[in-house]
């Protein structure tokens, strides 16, 4: 008998290029400006700083991941270890922040091409990838590792030449290791990059896909972590071996500038070109890692089990797919980008720490788990990973705590309604809506008998008793239909 579960048809090199594709999006193309106003030439410093801080929290992501290779990724972790709202709410913000990402790296993509093509409609643009890759991933896994392999490694080799021949050719900008806000200005700057090496996470959301996983998800967690690490840290060594900080101020695509400096316009086609192919990637992981989170809160109840459906040809969580796609194009279409990218950056920091907590307390409770492969320096790494994490919320903007207090509430609403039972809710929503409707009649009796001190023209009179005529009948209805729902059930 065939399985019916999510096929494992991904080896370390597709892994790995999962991690790497989802990690090097389009905002390392654009981030580094603003970056390099607050850390200065010290950039240099932040880059290996946000490396060594993704590297605490991804030895839990191995650990765990190689220990439980199922579906959900941090989800799944934090049901093992704790179950309850925690769970859920790990999920939830697991969930939304890569539908966002998914959003953002669409805008991101359609931004980039109309850097060359000006006339393109940008919105239109972003719907289209989305589409695209949604179709992608629901037509299988497999053909969504190979294109991620195969965009990864060209966009690998575009930036590796980039990165060759800036290094071999002289420059007649003199290096001056600075930075205007002291070590505040590099832990800032932390905060507003730290987004560029969000991967590894995509590689745990997929987990469930992995051929081997006990070896392949721990290698192709600390191979992406330290391959992110060098390209990161010799790309912002390469821009100050051209530029200073006060020349990337204001430039859209800080890394083109860079490029023309020693390429000319033909260095700003291919900077262009492999930032197109980082937001492609970016677009296909966090669609597969959406999609993926909402199977398994489906799985457990959490979502509506129509979600949990697997195609019956294609092997792939086609509904989930679909449902995360149609939200992550609604965000790009209507390009709420600043509010994408601090809810991107503050649900990725959230579940960061909840990962290091369900690494420490399974350690406690299960000690017997098999585990082949273990955090070296336990509890040191997780500890840390909970602390930097809390220092990187900390330095968020104010608005991303806004976001996430937001979606937080959302989330408590969703689980609410999923703890006391739909009944229950059709029923509550049925006495509100009868109770509305009476109080709305009861007001245009008062109003109709002059018992109220209100005194009213007649058209205004005629047009505020007709609306309350049609809201009593509207709530009345839905209160009768919630009622009557409840009763059949």
């Amino acid at each position: 008998m065939a399985k019916k579960g999510l096929r494992r048809e991904l080896g370390l090199l597709q892994t790995t290029m999962m991690g790497i594709g989802g990690a090097v999006s389009a905002g390392v193309f654009v981030t580094l400006g603003y970056a390099s106003t607050l850390a200065g030439t010290a950039l240099i410093i932040t880059m290996v700083l946000c490396g060594i801080i993704n590297l605490f929290t991804m030895l839990s992501y191995a650990e765990l991941g190689a220990a439980l290779p199922t579906a959900g990724g941090e989800y799944t972790y934090s049901k093992v270890s704790f179950g309850g709202f925690f769970s859920f709410a790990t999920g939830w913000f697991e969930w939304i922040s890569n539908i966002f990402y998914s959003a953002f790296s669409a805008v991101g993509f359609a931004y980039l091409i109309s850097y060359v093509f000006p006339s393109i409609n940008v919105p239109l643009t972003a719907l289209i990838t989305i589409i695209a890759f949604t179709a992608l991933n629901i037509k299988g896994v497999k053909e969504t590792g190979l294109t991620q392999t195969a965009l990864v490694l060209i966009l690998l080799v575009i930036l590796g030449a980039f990165i060759a021949i800036g290094l071999w050719l002289q420059s007649n900008v003199p290096f001056q290791f600075e930075t205007p806000e002291g070590f505040v200005g590099v832990l800032r700057a932390s905060a507003f990059v730290f987004v560029v090496y969000l991967g590894g996470e995509t590689i745990a959301v997929a987990q469930a896909e992995v051929k081997n996983p006990g070896k392949t998800i721990p290698r192709a967690i600390i191979l992406t972590c330290l391959a992110l690490i060098v390209i990161y840290t010799t790309i912002a060594f390469l821009v100050f071996k051209w530029v200073t900080p006060e020349n990337l101020t204001g430039k859209a695509s800080p890394l083109a500038y860079v490029a023309e400096q020693f390429l000319g316009p033909a260095g700003i086609g291919i900077i262009t070109i492999a930032g197109i192919i980082a937001a492609l990637t970016s677009v296909n992981t966090s669609t597969m890692a959406h999609s993926r989170v909402a199977y398994a809160l489906a799985r457990d109840g959490y979502f509506p089990k129509w979600l949990f459906t697997i195609h019956g040809r294609f092997r792939t969580p086609h509904f989930a797919v679909v449902i995360g796609s149609v939200l992550a194009a609604a965000l790009a279409a209507v390009g709420i980008v600043n509010f994408v990218v601090y809810a991107t950056d503050f649900g990725f920091m959230i579940g960061f720490i909840f990962v290091n907590l369900s690494l420490m307390k399974l350690r406690r409770d299960k000690p017997s788990l098999v585990r082949p492969f273990k955090s070296p320096l336990y509890p040191l790494t997780p500890i840390l990973g909970i602390a930097t994490s809390l220092l990187l919320l900390f330095l968020l903007e104010p608005s991303a705590i806004f976001a996430g207090v937001e979606l937080f509430l959302f989330g408590l609403v969703a689980y609410y309604i999923r703890m006391v039972g739909y009944n229950r809710v059709y029923l509550a929503a049925g006495g509100i809506n009868l109770g509305l409707s009476a109080f709305s009649a009861l007001l245009a009796v008062l109003i109709a008998s002059n018992s109220l001190p209100i005194t009213l023209p007649t058209n205004v009179l005629w047009l505020v008793l007709s609306l309350a005529a049609v809201v009593t009948v509207t709530y009345l209805v839905a209160g009768i239909l919630c009622i009557k729902r409840t009763v059949e059930e």
